[in-house]
């Protein structure tokens, strides 16, 4: 009997949005519906100017997210519905990278394969102590192709590769060691570590944050001189912004800004 709850849970406080991967008893996998879920509310989202972070984290507490639903996987002999699926992953991480708002991974338990490459593919990640981080697909006969591009990017090509390539499930420790999440966190705590970091980044200005996470992602793909030669322009257009002039005059005269798109 297919499981009648939403794959997802939705919910907004003030600047903040909230997405709960919601297949506790199925290690929140990523099935093809939970998958075309998320994407269908990053979109939503994506055009709000009033929401400034999204949250993802997995229902349970136990697992953020196991990867890949195999029970799909399994036996699975139509070629178009295996493309479809890894499309699918793929699109969803290249969204998440581009969503106007920064996006942070609240993980609180395991989260391996695709949930791993979901956890990388965020802008910022805050874990518990008892989280733990794997790509296991080499375990099981099958390299993790797809999450081996956010993680490399992440953490760098040689720790990717002891993950890839072992197999094993790895501490919140070495997790915060490689930089693949930005601080760890005791279980009672976490909740109030992100709320902190939501508040922080929700008093910007709307402006700076999707200009900002444009051009950083942006930079990233470039060589060093054309990087350079990108963000000068940004840089030269941005700073007659509002935004900027707002900015720059409040802190010259020691007061808080008042960002013109949020007055």
């Amino acid at each position: 009997m297919p499981d009648a709850a939403p794959p997802i849970l939705v919910s907004e406080d003030g600047a903040v949005a909230q997405l709960v991967l919601n297949r506790p008893r199925q290690g929140n996998s990523l099935s093809a519906g939970l998958v075309a879920a998320l994407r269908e509310a990053l979109a939503a989202f994506g055009t709000r100017r009033d929401i400034k972070v999204i949250v993802i984290s997995g229902a349970g507490g136990r697992i953020f997210s196991a990867g890949h639903d195999l029970n799909e996987f399994a036996g699975q002999a139509d070629a178009a519905f295996l493309a479809a699926d890894f499309a699918g992953i793929a699109a969803l991480m290249q969204q998440v990278m581009a969503q106007p708002q920064i996006v942070i991974a609240k993980v609180e338990g395991v989260a391996t394969a695709a949930g791993c490459e979901l956890v990388a593919a965020c802008d910022l990640a805050l874990a518990s102590s008892a989280a733990r981080f794997g790509v296991p697909g080499v375990n099981i006969g099958f390299w993790c192709h797809t999450p081996q591009v956010p993680l490399s990017r992440s953490v760098g090509p040689k720790q990717a590769m002891m993950m890839l390539a072992t197999g094993k499930l790895f501490p919140a420790d070495h997790a915060l060691k490689i930089g693949l999440v930005n601080s760890v966190h005791e279980p009672e705590d976490l909740d109030g570590a992100v709320a902190a970091l939501c508040e922080t980044i929700a008093a910007k200005a709307t402006s700076v944050i999707r200009r900002g996470k444009a051009s950083f992602r942006r930079q990233l793909e470039l060589p060093v001189p054309a990087a350079y030669e990108f963000v000068r322009g940004e840089a030269l257009d941005h700073v007659q912004r509002p935004d900027a002039q707002e900015g720059i005059a409040a802190f010259l005269e020691k007061r808080a800004p008042a960002w013109p798109e949020d007055v």
